[in-house]
């Protein structure tokens, strides 16, 4: 209420009529037509703008989107195929004829995701003299994730299974990662089955700094990991698509086998999603991506496991399986590469011994169960018919077969 806290002394808030009327005025001013505030009017005219943003996006209007403030937006994006592109914003703060509006940006890729992906976005805005606002800026909110238009303009490249969407990167070397996208899939349909996408899409920033700023973490922590996948676990079939996103430093250190042998582990992930949960231990995910990886390869263990063949062959044998916390990336390099190589080899010793159909059959056993709590106990009996200290037992066995 205007004058609120004041004193009620004579002539304060009284009856007199060009009073009232002053108040009333002063109420509507602030309030504006049908009861809206001021703040509500801007976050509704800045949702307009936004919203024929993205129509300019989706339209392919470049002329259009320039109408809507800052352009050079349209060109990082115009030449990824678009399915679906919409703002919802969520607050304004606005000084004067400045304002910063908080947005909940969705896409969808055409032909890749099933359901959009969502990031929240900060935007900054100007009005200009006739009132009419216009996008001046347009980021990643907070500590949030980059969007890889953020570093630049999107190339795009499609393979006969993939979609690789690039940033600094020549095309021939975006269709180098499409061929091996390509290689990958039906290398890991063969090993898993059929019952997944059946494609991918991989993400190749400039560098290992561009790879941590598109997954809000410190290139420090991907020093040395040649790609990640990112996907919601347990994902069903209402859900964006995987993104293999590549650390280009490190890919650029590997050989024809090793690029491979990393895209169609990576591939394993996107095909395994539906199957992997919070009761999937990361020896059996991370060893069991390894094992497709190398399914074809005929590397031999001691070729492949060269850390964990180097403890073996010096009389140490890990006591028990890797533990997740052996799989952190800003570990050690050691700890990090045996964690790798203990659950490829546990993962090979089932497929060799049980055979291929019970390896994936376990795999999908323990997935199953809601919490780590007896998933793994429960899916080598119910499964291989063993328990956990008869599997160690074996596999350790196994290691010294091997490795020795």
């Amino acid at each position: 209420m205007a004058g609120r806290g004041r004193a009620r002394g004579p002539g304060v808030l009284g009856p007199c009529p060009l009073r009232v009327s002053l108040i009333v005025s002063l109420l509507v001013g602030l309030v504006g037509c049908g009861g809206r505030s001021a703040a509500d009017l801007a976050k509704a005219d800045v949702q307009r703008v936004l919203d024929r943003r993205a129509a300019a996006v989706l339209g392919h209007d470049p002329a259009a989107y320039a109408a809507t403030g800052a352009a050079a937006g349209y060109a990082a994006v115009r030449a990824v195929p678009w399915a679906a592109w919409s703002y919802r914003v969520t607050a304004v703060r606005r000084s004067g004829d400045i304002a910063t509006a908080d947005a909940e940006l969705s896409y969808r890729v055409e032909g890749y995701d099933k359901a959009p992906v969502t990031a929240a976005r900060t935007l900054r805005l100007v009005r200009d003299g006739s009132g009419r606002w216009s996008v001046t800026s347009d980021r990643p909110a907070g500590k949030t994730g980059e969007q890889l238009w953020d570093q630049g303009t999107v190339s795009v490249v499609r393979g006969g299974h993939s979609l690789v969407l690039g940033v600094g990167q020549s095309g021939e070397r975006l269709r180098s990662f499409a061929e091996l996208a390509d290689d990958a899939v039906p290398a890991v349909s063969a090993a898993w089955g059929t019952d997944w996408a059946g494609h991918v899409v991989v993400l190749v920033p400039k560098s290992l700094a561009g790879m941590a700023r598109l997954l809000g973490s410190p290139a420090s922590s991907y020093r040395g990991i040649a790609a990640v996948t990112t996907g919601a676990t347990g994902g069903g079939a209402r859900t964006p698509a995987d993104r293999i996103i590549v650390n280009p430093d490190a890919y650029g250190m590997l050989g024809r086998v090793g690029r491979q042998v990393v895209l169609t582990h990576e591939t394993t992930h996107v095909a395994t999603r539906a199957h992997t949960g919070a009761a999937t231990p990361l020896w059996l995910s991370e060893g069991y991506a390894d094992w497709v990886g190398y399914r074809d390869t005929g590397r031999t263990p001691a070729e492949a496991a060269p850390e964990l063949q180097h403890a073996v062959a010096g009389g140490t044998v890990p006591e028990a399986l890797p533990d997740d916390g052996d799989f952190g990336f800003s570990g050690e390099a050691d700890r990090l590469a045996k964690a790798y190589e203990g659950g490829w080899l546990a993962c090979r010793m089932i497929a060799e011994r049980w055979g291929e159909v019970k390896l994936d059959a376990f795999y999908r056993a323990v997935g199953a169960h809601e919490k780590r709590a007896g998933a793994v106990e429960g899916a080598l009996k119910s499964v291989l018919g063993t328990s956990v200290a008869e599997f160690t037992g074996d596999w350790q066995a196994y290691l010294r077969t091997q490795l020795g």
